[in-house]
């Protein structure tokens, strides 16, 4: 497996040159790198698919505590999943107000958290209109693949 620095250098090199996507092979190894928000992972699924599979399993303790205890409450909600594995991010910085918090109006594009992955913050946009009903991370949490991050009610 390929290293984290060179991973960072990558992404790195990515960023100085506004190159949005880059595929690395080595042998049978192959790293891809995707930047910018367009629903998918930042990273190849067949790379993420182990990270996303724990997250998703029932009773894994992969969602915020008391989600699975409550689904009843949540019928006819949409969640905001993270793309990403990362770090939660509600502000662009600790002085700034939240991007989306309970009560807030969101509709497709709007930015409602920063997901930051190797040293690069990811917006992450609503992909539905509503209003958010319940921010299920807080800041600096880490968040995997799928993950769910909001609740809107449309």
């Amino acid at each position: 497996m390929m290293d984290m620095k060179k991973l960072t250098e990558l992404v790195q090199m990515m960023t100085e040159n506004g190159l949005t996507e880059l595929e690395l092979r080595d042998g049978e190894e192959t790293v891809v790198l995707k930047r910018g928000h367009s629903g998918v992972p930042m990273m190849a699924p067949q790379m993420m698919m182990p990270m996303a599979m724990p997250s998703g399993a029932p009773g894994s303790g992969g969602a915020a505590p008391g989600a699975a205890a409550a689904p009843a409450s949540d019928a006819g909600l949409v969640a905001i999943e993270s793309p990403m594995v990362g770090t939660f991010y509600s502000a662009s910085n600790p002085d700034s107000p939240p991007f989306a918090k309970v009560g807030s109006q969101v509709g497709p594009g709007s930015v409602v958290c920063l997901v930051e992955a190797m040293k690069v913050f990811n917006e992450i946009k609503s992909e539905v209109s509503g209003t958010v009903e319940r921010v299920l991370v807080k800041n600096g949490d880490a968040v995997e693949f799928g993950q769910k991050l909001f609740l809107v009610k449309p």
